[in-house]
């Protein structure tokens, strides 16, 4: 075996190989080549090699986003670690486990005007679950600091920076350990208990409850638990997209039901209880209407964090969702209440005129979403880039195999095809993101990428410019808007699917789709876009029409 001689870089690869911490992802350095000289030549890990450290790290988080498990990021000294900060804000909002080995020069270089340094020390401290700053020596706070920051990463499910200073020499090796690191065990955090009886007491008393789920892995809860919620007539269950959750008692496209209601039914939609999980909500609407039609009682269930989303959090459930859920199903009862037949009324009428206006709608984004979301690969997963698509998407009917995935910590459009890339690895399922235009050209350094499965494949939405802007209240067509706010542009993905060796499959009608869609999903031997042009000024009328037709 080939190790770096720096004990303390040994320590650090020793203590993560003792925590069976796997994935390394590496961008190409000089101060971090102790580390990646340890990392490359253990078999025990996987080593990916990601050039652009913002890419790097968004693939690492979509790797940590599937198998839970922390990825370690590797990057040399000075700008290279603040690269990763947009996928370290995601991951803290997100709360997916990342773990950021930095490399810094000694900190007597550091403010002398020496190359490649900054004061890299805590610089994610807004953003950062934990930072450990090492000495140059292997010893044992060293050690002590190493291993919390892990521990950290993996009890509290989010970034952590160790920053590590290597002093030249950095690429001389070894045959030998010279260090022995103590390896700690985590000390769990004692949880608060619940009182379940209070809680079924106050539940069996209302007569409208409001469960509503934002984002969630696949399989969080079972069938039979929403069952057991949505027999009870007084109990509504709405769940987005990205909560995974589907069952025919359950209502995922909120903004259908919500955005058409007038006040005479907002007041009757009003819950005395909400009951919230999962992590970020996106519809904005279900947020304004609960901040101003407030429950009596907000609770949610999380074993880390409690966000006062609607401004009116009553109670901090410190477990899980399905224990919490178990236990209340367990000990309440059905209450004589028409709040959840009322709602499902509505939403029969709402999906009839859904399905009526998409089947009548011009060639748009929604109508080519709504085409191409029926055409996924069961069985699959599905990526979704923010902005407007994952807004089109929420409305859509999805296949209950496949598990759906986006970024919305800071819901941001950078990183969204590095993040899809990486979970297409973590998962090994066949994986397709679905993105704007400007969200995957802001991200095209994610096409430089070794590691990209033959299957994984990308639909480009292009409708030339930031689309969703033209939604928003105060939209006037012009030229300031059209080069400050919407990003106007003409560019097209060929040249980069070229430029990377993808396949690429391009529609601007119906009858293109229809055929260039088969063909792009039938392929398998290399990673494909299909790139669709859609009109740039008619897409926020068909949105807008959609509302006013339910």
């Amino acid at each position: 075996m080939v190790y770096p001689t720096i004990p303390l870089a040994q320590s650090i690869i020793e203590l993560c190989k003792a925590k069976n911490l796997t994935n390394v992802v590496i961008s190409p350095g000089s101060r971090n080549a102790p580390l990646t000289i340890g990392f490359t030549n253990d078999p025990f890990f996987t080593c990916y090699s990601i050039a652009d450290e913002r890419c790097a790290a968004f693939f690492g988080m979509g790797l940590a986003q599937q198998t839970q498990i922390p990825t370690l990021l590797v990057c040399t000294s000075g700008s290279a670690l603040l690269n990763y900060y947009p996928a370290i804000a995601e991951a803290f909002y997100s709360q997916i486990p990342l773990i950021v080995l930095a490399a810094d020069r000694p900190l007597h270089k550091i403010d002398i005007g020496d190359g490649q340094t900054i004061r890299q020390q805590n610089v994610y401290q807004n953003h950062i679950l934990y930072s450990a700053n090492l000495t140059e020596e292997a010893n044992a706070t060293n050690d002590h600091l190493i291993n919390e920051a892990i521990h950290t990463a993996v009890i509290q499910q989010g970034p952590v920076h160790i920053n590590a200073p290597f002093e030249e020499p950095l690429y001389q090796t070894t045959t030998q350990l010279s260090v022995k690191p103590t390896i700690e065990k985590p000390i769990l955090p004692q949880l608060p208990v619940v009182d379940y009886n209070y809680y079924v007491n106050q539940w069996n008393q209302a007569t409208k409850k409001l469960i509503l789920v934002g984002s969630l892995p696949p399989h969080s809860l079972t069938q039979d638990l929403i069952q057991k919620l949505t027999a009870d007539g007084s109990v509504l269950f709405l769940a987005e997209t990205i909560s995974n959750i589907q069952a025919p008692t359950v209502i995922n496209a909120i903004d259908r039901l919500v955005i058409p209601m007038k006040d005479e039914d907002l007041q009757h939609f009003q819950p005395d209880i909400l009951l919230t999980f999962g992590g970020m909500v996106v519809s904005k609407k279900i947020k304004q209407i609960l901040r101003q039609y407030n429950p009596k009682q907000h609770w949610h269930v999380d074993t880390l964090r409690h966000y006062d989303t609607y401004d009116c959090l009553t109670d901090r459930i410190y477990t899980d969702a399905p224990s919490f859920l178990t236990q209340l199903t367990t000990n309440t009862q059905a209450v004589s209440s028409n709040y959840s037949t009322w709602a499902n009324e509505i939403m029969c009428s709402r999906n009839a005129k859904h399905s009526q206006f998409l089947s009548e709608a011009i060639f748009s984004d929604f109508a080519v979403l709504d085409y191409l979301v029926a055409q996924l690969p069961h069985n699959s997963q599905l990526q979704v880039s923010n902005s407007a698509v994952i807004r089109y998407v929420q409305l859509l009917p999805i296949d209950p195999s496949i598990d759906v995935f986006c970024n919305r910590g800071t819901s941001g459009i950078d990183g969204c095809t590095s993040t899809a890339i990486g979970a297409s690895i973590g998962s090994a399922k066949p994986t397709v993101l679905l993105t704007g235009d400007i969200s995957f050209f802001y991200d095209s350094n994610a096409l430089w990428n070794a590691y990209v499965p033959k299957n994984f494949k990308i639909v480009l939405i292009n409708n030339g410019g930031g689309g969703i802007f033209r939604t928003l209240p105060g939209h006037q067509e012009n030229e300031v808007f059209n080069t400050y706010f919407e990003t106007t542009h003409q560019h097209r993905a060929q040249h980069l699917a070229a430029m990377y060796d993808w396949a690429y499959f391009q529609a601007d009608t119906k009858e293109t789709l229809t055929s260039q869609a088969q063909a792009f999903f039938t392929l398998s031997n290399r990673p494909a876009i299909l790139e669709v042009n859609t009109p740039t000024f008619l897409n926020d009328e068909v949105f807008k029409k959609y509302y006013r037709n339910l």
